[in-house]
């Protein structure tokens, strides 16, 4: 029997988030605070916990968590 991928509530997880094309889009200070206003309404709102993230000029990696009544697969969705 294969092994499930699975999203489990308060896990821990290495994300990757990548711009179509790996186009440089944020090297301009307007998207970057565009992303950063995001993962900071998720955290205050969501239940988004962040222990580490970097933000690239055309990608995103987050070390992130959720509460345990929160869904990591719901913020994502709406981040």
């Amino acid at each position: 029997m294969g092994i499930k991928n699975r999203i489990v509530p308060g896990g821990l997880y290495f994300l990757t988030m990548t711009v179509v094309d790996w186009v440089n889009i944020f090297t301009r200070p307007v998207y970057k605070h565009i992303i950063v206003d995001a993962l900071r309404f998720c955290q205050e709102n969501k239940g988004l916990r962040l222990h580490a993230w970097v933000l690239m000029s055309n990608h995103l990696h987050l070390i992130a968590s959720t509460a345990e009544d929160k869904n990591l697969s719901d913020i994502l969705r709406d981040f």
